[in-house]
């Protein structure tokens, strides 16, 4: 128990150093919570796994299965909870996550308010429990020692204020990386799911040169990955992206399907 313990900072400080040094990286989007999906992910050469609980019903105990199976494959993962609420930060932490995507993130202050939930005082105010997080106790004096150091937090810019205190957001030294959430990008600059307009393609390249100036990782979500709009996404200066998601697949392939029957249907 103590050595898997061990493995997991060591894939976490792995990930977290690899965000700090801006190098590329590759994350795997679930929103549905059936453990296969999570294994299946874990097993596909992802350097992390991100767990959509913004949009996602998925709940606390599910997101905790997703968590150790990632881990279990040696994925550190990173769930996103649906708010900014210790009622669920803490409880995720507690469950053992390598950190937090944290959504709708606006200001320096927000930042640091969020930073206070995820590290223990000194630095911030999380409370002392035992978890899963801790080994159920077996592991405590190594996790909370280590804890404030390597634990990670990525903020997502979704917003024109967001946009528009980008540099100071950038500069906070608990920021590990910055994730643009173009769909909610989109709807605050009036062209909701438009996510190639001028409009937030320019929004979106301000965020990309304000993480390169404060060496910060940035990141987007490619709903329907492939070579050319990977490579595209990379040439613009993104450091990491997540690869579609479980439910991007599944859509995608119901398209594709859905079409293919129509027109064998209609000669």
């Amino acid at each position: 128990m103590i050595n898997d313990a061990i493995k997991l900072v060591m894939d976490r400080n792995k990930l977290k150093a690899s965000l700090m040094r801006r190098e590329t990286l590759f994350g795997g989007w679930i929103s549905y919570d059936h453990p296969a999906i999570a294994e299946t992910f874990a097993m596909t050469n992802f350097d992390f796994i991100a767990i959509d609980m913004e949009h996602a019903p998925i709940s606390l105990s599910s997101a905790q299965r997703i968590i150790s199976i990632s881990q279990g494959y040696q994925i550190p993962c990173l769930p996103r909870p649906v708010s900014h609420s210790n009622d669920i930060i803490k409880p995720l932490l507690d469950s053992g996550s390598d950190g937090l995507i944290i959504q709708m993130v606006e200001t320096y202050d927000e930042v640091t308010r969020i930073s206070d939930l995820m590290k223990y005082p000194p630095l911030g105010a999380r409370t002392y429990g035992v978890n899963r997080a801790q080994s159920f106790g077996l592991n405590f004096e190594n996790y909370v020692k280590n804890w404030n150091q390597n634990s990670i937090l990525i903020v997502q810019i979704e917003s024109k204020e967001g946009v528009k205190n980008i540099e100071s957001i950038t500069s906070h030294p608990d920021v590990d990386g910055v994730m643009i959430g173009p769909y909610d990008l989109s709807g605050s600059y009036g062209v909701p799911g438009e996510t190639d307009h001028p409009i937030i393609k320019e929004a979106s390249q301000i965020i990309i040169d304000a993480c390169k100036n404060n060496n910060k990782s940035c990141g987007t979500q490619i709903a329907n990955p492939d070579q050319l709009n990977t490579q595209e996404a990379l040439d613009m200066g993104y450091t990491f992206l997540i690869m579609g998601s479980d439910l991007f697949l599944i859509t995608n392939w119901c398209k594709q399907v859905s079409k293919l029957i129509k027109n064998i249907k209609n000669g």
